[in-house]
């Protein structure tokens, strides 16, 4: 069964900015539900990740300051929010969901978080609209506990995973890829084990054949037990802050390509959803969609 994460209760947090599409979080399983690909029984609505848990990613005085909302006015509009307890409750409500879903992808070969991808945020800061990194979360959740002893996090949002990449630059277990646009945010970038950065303007074809030339050799290199997928559709030519230039079809195409390496080496597979700010909303739940629907038709 297709299992989603999902916060029932969500409610929007205030962005600093006004640049976020929060509603994409709701709409995303209206659609799916619409469409009669999932029922409620998809659908799971996680807990809060427990204190222990987020310190083995991030540190205890950055954390605090998160918990206690005594975060720095300047920090917090590094993080492109403005710090409620709402905000951090759903924050931690994200990361269990990444956890708990992990849980359903050894069980049944991928799950989802709707929300999620939260690749900005490293062991001590936020920035980005991120501030507790769910999928770094989850990994060190599944070496701590033994779970799994290799893991490949997959990051195809526009953006680099900054925040991953320095969270596990010492982490012999995870192997950090992200391909995103060179010339976008965040203008200092960290040092994932494989960086691959994009021109503007990158289309389809130039872009799905670097992927499909890269992923299977790191696969075939680093014999992942587990891998996690940030799935943004940033990458897509309607993006107001992507500045690549996919078609719906490509980053379609895109996600084909990374089930298809998961199944074919029967690796299970978190997906968390990243990035879409394409001025039509439309545009954005679409291509989310799309993602959920080919899981559904490759699956199961």
């Amino acid at each position: 069964m297709l299992k989603i994460a999902f916060d029932p209760v969500y409610v929007h947090p205030v962005s600093l900015n006004h640049r976020f599409p929060m509603s994409k979080y709701d709409l995303i399983p209206g659609q799916l539900l619409h469409e009669g690909l999932i029922t409620d029984d998809n659908l799971f609505s996680p807990a809060m990740v427990s204190e222990d848990v987020i310190l083995q990613t991030h540190d205890k005085y950055y954390w605090e300051q998160l918990r206690d909302l005594t975060l720095p006015p300047k920090e917090q509009r590094r993080t492109g929010f403005e710090l409620s307890g709402r905000l951090i409750e759903r924050e931690r409500r994200i990361s269990k969901g990444t956890i708990d879903g992990c849980g359903y992808a050894f069980e049944h070969g991928i799950a989802f978080n709707v929300a999620g991808g939260t690749h900005h945020a490293g062991t001590n800061w936020g920035e980005g609209f991120c501030m507790l990194n769910d999928q770094s979360i989850a990994a060190n959740y599944l070496l701590n506990n033994n779970l799994v002893s290799s893991i490949l996090i997959i990051d195809l949002d526009v953006h680099q995973g900054n925040g991953t990449a320095q969270i596990f630059e010492n982490e012999p277990h995870v192997f950090t890829f992200s391909m995103h646009g060179a010339n976008n945010f965040p203008y200092r970038k960290e040092i994932s084990d494989l960086d691959i950065p994009l021109a503007d303007g990158t289309s389809d074809d130039e872009y799905l054949a670097i992927l499909k030339d890269t992923l299977p050799r790191i696969i075939a290199q680093q014999k992942p037990q587990f891998i996690f997928y940030l799935s943004g559709v940033d990458v897509l030519a309607t993006d107001k802050l992507g500045k690549l230039a996919l078609t719906k079809q490509g980053c379609k195409e895109r996600d084909r390509l990374v089930f298809e390496q998961c199944i074919a080496n029967k690796i299970p597979v978190q997906v968390s959803m990243g990035g879409g700010y394409s001025p039509d909303i439309r545009d954005i739940i679409d291509a989310h969609c799309n993602t959920f629907r080919l899981a559904a038709a490759m699956f199961f």
